[in-house]
């Protein structure tokens, strides 16, 4: 019988890594100072680890197509599975905006850094490669996981890699060092009593989200049962050191006054080779950095669509929302999103005056909205515990549901934390620009969390898929 499956355990890492680890991050979590290791290690224990644990559990347990949508589904019903694979659309929609600005940044190097600033540049950049890798994912997940894996070893490791190397030159040399590393209290824990230092953590939590998304593809890969778990603690390792040793580095060799979140590792780039004489490498780096994103914002683009493709199915969406093409990837919704990027990306490059504002909005947008599915996957996995306990899971977060309630209510405090904090710009953001952020993640927010109990309120007997009909008419005579 022909093997059907096209995601390997190694294909399986290199997609969850290019979801997850990005050198676009370095320069957030590098402004948080050596208040890094404090931060790190607490997303760490109250972020990534409970969220891993649980997708593990979740993954091997229901390893089918949608992931978030079909544990929450299997949870709670159809209406929330569309509210968890809708809150994991619209943070891919808003988050892919802030990659494609690094992206952006980043080749800028190889004609001229100016350009990074330019807003029709940037606006031209946002509007080719958004276009260019919605049509690569229509070819189908053998192609996506390609051009992930290759984004992901040549613009994320390799880069990785090699700013620490240079910047471990860099300090051998006896060059200035501009991250304080002295072990007082103050250095190394934020001031708790102010909310703005805090925000920095939404950084952290915002540079590892997504490691559930892969998920997404678990239909087409090998034996899930067994590979799920291993990949997702292999990833959780990468994560770590890549965040936290490459972000020391950029904060080593680049003063915090001059760190840009939108090209930040160029400039760390730039100040190394500039000190080796090296500048003629400069356009290389930089084509392999923007190389790294665009492999993980195409990897964006295809997993939370496969979530709300398979809800649509069940008949929360109309008919238009289910058409595939003959590689089995939802084109309209594609398409759909596609145009929604375009417009949202433009909007904010337009009406904003810097292209660290628009970043950071679009930052604090989509952690809005993702801590709160990340808050319905947890609940998901805690009732999924008591309600459906026959149902096989190759890996179990262990200590029986004690265990699973300790991980999920930390996992659940840290996405409330993270919500309340997010709703703060931090110390930098421009004072003038503050009227505009409030409103944009307020009405943004609004309008995001009401809009899919509005299509569920309007949903038609007949947007239920043929096959999914039969399915659930065989369900009800068993």
């Amino acid at each position: 019988m022909k093997n059907n499956k096209s995601m390997s355990l190694f294909y399986l890492i290199m997609v969850s890594s290019a979801l997850v680890i990005s050198v676009r991050n370095l320069p957030t979590i590098a402004a948080s100072q050596f208040q890094m290791i404090f931060f790190g290690l607490v997303t760490t224990v109250v972020f990534l680890i409970p969220s891993a644990l649980v997708s593990s559990e979740l993954a091997t347990g229901w390893p089918h197509m949608g992931g978030i949508a079909v544990w929450t589904k299997e949870a709670f019903g159809k209406k929330w599975g569309l509210v968890a694979s809708w809150l994991q659309w619209t943070y891919a929609i808003i988050s892919v905006i802030s990659m494609v600005y690094f992206v952006g940044a980043s080749l800028a190097y190889i004609f001229n850094k100016d350009l990074a600033e330019n807003k029709i540049y940037m606006a031209i950049i946002e509007l080719v490669l958004i276009w260019v890798f919605t049509f690569i994912n229509l070819k189908g997940l053998k192609i996506s996981k390609i051009v992930s894996t290759i984004g992901y070893l040549a613009g994320v490791l390799f880069p990785a890699i090699l700013i620490i190397i240079l910047c471990a030159i860099y300090i051998i040399k006896g060059n200035p060092i501009h991250l304080d590393l002295s072990l007082t209290k103050k250095n190394i824990f934020p001031d708790f009593k102010n909310i703005s230092t805090l925000v920095l953590w939404i950084g952290f939590i915002r540079a590892v989200a997504g490691i559930e998304v892969s998920a997404a593809h678990a239909n087409e890969v090998e034996k899930p049962k067994k590979n799920y778990p291993i990949a997702l603690f292999v990833v959780v390792a990468l994560a770590v050191l890549i965040n936290i040793i490459g972000s020391m580095s950029v904060a080593i060799v680049i003063p915090l006054k001059d760190l840009n979140l939108s090209s930040g590792v160029m400039e760390a780039f730039q100040n190394i080779f500039e000190k080796f004489n090296l500048t003629i490498l400069i356009p290389c780096i930089a084509l392999l950095v923007a190389a790294g994103q665009t492999g993980g914002f195409s990897t964006w683009l295809l997993g939370p669509v496969k979530g709300i493709y398979v809800i649509a199915k069940s008949g929360e969406l109309p008919p238009f929302f289910q058409k595939v093409n003959k590689h089995d990837v939802p084109v309209n919704l594609m398409i759909i999103q596609a145009i929604v990027i375009s417009i949202l990306g433009t909007f904010l490059l337009l009406f904003t005056n810097s292209i660290d504002v628009a970043f950071w909005i679009s930052v604090a947008l989509s952690m809005l909205i993702y801590v709160t599915m990340y808050i319905l996957m947890y609940l998901s996995a805690i009732y999924l515990r008591y309600k459906k306990p026959d149902v096989k899971r190759s890996f179990k977060i262990p200590f029986k549901n004690i265990g699973m309630w300790i991980v999920c209510v930390i996992g659940i405090i840290a996405m409330l934390a993270s919500f309340v904090i997010a709703f703060f710009p931090p110390a930098e953001f421009p004072p003038e620009h503050k009227t505009l952020y409030f409103s944009i993640l307020i009405i943004g927010t609004i309008v995001i969390f009401i809009s899919p109990f509005i299509i569920n309120a309007f949903k038609k007997p007949h947007w239920i898929s043929k096959k999914s009909k039969k399915l659930n008419d065989e369900n009800d005579l068993q």
